[in-house]
């Protein structure tokens, strides 16, 4: 059952969001053009997802003819498509002025009465199917539709005591704290692996001098070979004997940009799936995205997606032994340098491209055997901890959005709850509670 169709428990019942919040208006007689600087918040500058603060410019308040006039605590509600339905929202609780103008297309609301833990509403319109409700009843033209002011404020809303709310909120802020970590220690992660992948690839492992190349330094002992050099040639499916067959066919969205793995793949019979030229891929292949903006997305194709099809937007590139020197070449062209390579010889005006040969012409750095195994299990090792944060992460979304029903609707209580193993930081959840308020 949805959650505006369910009946609330424990004594609880629907409101508006417009009985506890109000929108913020201009104060009668401010005059902006009389500020020097006023904090200013664009649209691009408004986080999605669960993080509160969004980034403060400074304009002369004489700059500023139009905009939406807030203040320091508002919550800043994206009313634009598809701004809204991405979750697009703030909570300004650090504005480093009394008020503030943002972009014309955000909604600025505001308690009504002490009590009211602007957090909780701030979770709320997260809420997948309150934002598709809510989506519904945007108005105005194709592409440009709004969610009117009235729509909000007349949106149902959980009435809970004080206490519950805060209880119910710090529990959301916790999680959402936990996501926040992280995702701050993949990113950790990510940075460390760019920046080992740029010594371990001019430097290696042996502590050997240099020597100049054609694609910078790389120890004495190294060489430089051409891409294609390492590859063996690959095939393309036969429409007339192999049309009826079903297959998984990998498209360049199939590769995630984060994991740089296969994670999803659309079944169709072959003779059906999108594009004239089909490639087959093998167990152990790197695919190579080869158009912008997917350009650098390389993925390993594993057991289970052996014989399948990728689309012609991705470069295969297949080697004679797919566990050492396959799993060296995966990590050959994530190189920002092998992008930077091929950026420079890219054609097309509104998708610029590579084409497979181009790809497969690049000079990659190609050390001895042994230390290839070295350098792929430093990097496996990375990307191990890499993956296991962002895991983490899904976890802890699809947990915040099961407590967020069951919270708000009271199908659970936070007194029913065990939460000490998620790392928190207290005082965090404490303050923002107070200020929340």
């Amino acid at each position: 059952m949805g959650l505006l169709d369910t009946a609330l428990a424990d004594g609880r019942c629907w409101s508006r969001v417009g009985d506890c919040f109000e929108v913020t208006r201009k104060p009668p007689g401010l005059r902006v053009a009389d500020y020097k600087a006023v904090p200013f918040v664009p649209m691009e500058a408004i986080p999605q997802g669960g993080q509160y603060e969004p980034r403060y410019d400074q304009k002369p308040g004489a700059d500023i003819t139009s905009g939406t006039y807030f203040e320091r605590g508002d919550l800043l509600i994206a009313k634009i498509t598809p701004s809204f339905e991405n979750g697009k929202q703030a909570w300004v609780k650090r504005l480093p002025a009394p008020f503030g103008y943002a972009t014309t297309e955000v909604i600025p609301l505001r308690p009504t009465a002490a009590g009211y833990d602007r957090r909780l509403l701030f979770f709320y319109l997260l809420h997948p199917e309150i934002r598709s409700y809510v989506s519904e009843r945007m108005e105005g033209s194709t592409g440009r539709q709004r969610v009117p002011e009235q729509v909000l404020l007349d949106l149902p809303y959980p009435k809970l005591p004080p206490d519950d709310q805060q209880a119910i909120a710090d529990t959301l802020e916790r999680v959402t704290l936990q996501v926040d970590l992280e995702e701050h220690s993949a990113r950790t992660a990510a940075e460390l692996k760019r920046a080992a992948m740029r010594e371990l690839f001019t430097r290696g492992l042996r502590g050997e001098p240099q020597k100049e190349t054609e694609i910078g330094p790389v120890p004495e002992s190294w060489r430089v070979v051409e891409l294609g050099s390492l590859c063996l040639p690959t095939d393309q499916v036969d429409l007339i004997s192999e049309g009826d067959r079903v297959i998984h066919y990998i498209d360049v969205s199939s590769v995630s940009r984060e994991s740089l793995r296969v994670e999803t793949t659309t079944e169709y019979l072959l003779k059906d799936a999108p594009g004239r030229a089909r490639k087959r891929v093998r167990s152990g292949d790197v695919i190579f995205a080869t158009i912008r903006p997917t350009l650098l997305r390389a993925a390993r194709i594993d057991e289970a997606l052996d014989n399948q099809v990728c689309s012609t937007a991705f470069c295969v590139l297949r080697t004679a032994d797919p566990e050492q020197l396959g799993k060296y070449v995966f990590y050959a062209v994530q190189r920002p340098e092998f992008l930077e390579l091929l950026t420079r010889i890219e054609t097309g005006a509104s998708y610029p491209a590579v084409t497979d040969r181009q790809v497969k012409a690049q000079p990659i750095p190609l050390p001895p055997p042994d230390e290839q195994r070295e350098i792929v299990a430093i990097l496996e090792a990375i990307d191990r901890k890499i993956a296991l944060h962002r895991d983490k992460r899904r976890v802890l979304e699809d947990l915040f959005k099961a407590l967020l029903h069951k919270l708000m609707t009271g199908e659970i209580r936070v007194s029913d709850l065990d939460l000490s193993t998620l790392e928190h930081a207290d005082e965090s959840t404490s303050s923002a509670a107070e200020e929340a308020v």
